[in-house]
């Protein structure tokens, strides 16, 4: 098994370079302070608590909103907590859905504890076995041209489980306001006037 990582910053910036209008759903922790240090806009919205949740809202937000493509930027540790998902994704297969995992095979919110990915716990395995037609790891430069030429070519929904390294995020803190979050979120994807039935 190659031991080959990247660096999640960069990751995410040339991801973000080929995002184009997708929402994107940020599950908590690093991968909030990732999004919002490369690419940060209304159309985020920023999980700050319901850890094992992402996958879920952005399936969710996938099949409320079909026109819009959808990305989950979340965590190894997330994404194990809520692995059922995939179940889930792969019965509904929403053509607009990705998932991109930041695998950096540590529970950093609790402590830098291994994730039983660093055991050999393998996301897109899993992914794939659950139904979901487009999975890759990536490890290196090249499997990152090939992640995001499959963006463009192949079918969703897709999960990537990106290898990156075990190092600080650079802290980019967006609110943690959730009604501003959830609102500010809204209006972006339906428009000004959705602010008004927000409750």
């Amino acid at each position: 098994m190659s031991t080959t990582k990247l660096n999640r910053s960069d990751v995410l910036n040339k991801l973000m370079e080929v995002r184009g209008n997708a929402l994107a759903i940020a599950g908590l922790g690093s991968p909030v302070w990732d999004l919002a240090a490369s690419d940060h806009q209304p159309e985020n919205f920023y999980n700050w608590g319901g850890m094992g949740c992402a996958i879920s809202m952005g399936l969710g937000c996938a099949l409320a909103q079909p026109k819009r493509n959808v990305w989950v930027i979340t965590g190894d540790g997330e994404a194990l907590m809520g692995v059922g998902s995939f179940a889930t994704v792969a019965n509904q297969r929403p053509d607009n859905l990705v998932i991109i995992i930041l695998d950096n095979e540590h529970y950093g919110e609790t402590g830098m504890q291994k994730t039983h990915t660093s055991g050999g716990t393998d996301l897109a395995a899993m992914a794939a076995g659950a139904g979901i037609p487009t999975t890759m790891t990536v490890h290196n430069d090249e499997d990152l041209k090939n992640l995001i030429n499959a963006l463009k070519t192949s079918p969703l929904p897709l999960v990537a489980s990106i290898k990156v390294e075990n190092t600080k995020p650079k802290l980019v803190l967006p609110s943690r306001d959730g009604v501003y979050i959830k609102t500010r979120f809204r209006q972006a994807v339906l428009g000004s006037t959705a602010a008004l039935h927000v409750t």
